[in-house]
């Protein structure tokens, strides 16, 4: 599953640590989902989607391989 947290991070001037507490995880995994080595569960990707403003679709899309 590809994603695109990083670029909307860096469009709402969030850290990697700021996502995190907002949305009640650690840094690592949003580095991790980042990375596309971890993939969210439907909660944590909803809740990503609302803080962004944005439907799950445009954040997250999945790959050939899923």
């Amino acid at each position: 599953m590809k994603n695109s947290i990083k670029v909307e991070r860096a469009i709402h001037s969030l850290t990697q640590e700021d996502l995190a507490k907002k949305i009640g995880v650690s840094r690592q995994t949003i580095n991790a989902m980042e990375a596309n080595k971890y993939v969210p569960s439907t909660v944590l990707a909803l809740k990503i989607a609302k803080l962004f403003g944005k439907p799950v679709e445009e954040i997250f899309e999945l790959s050939e391989e899923d």
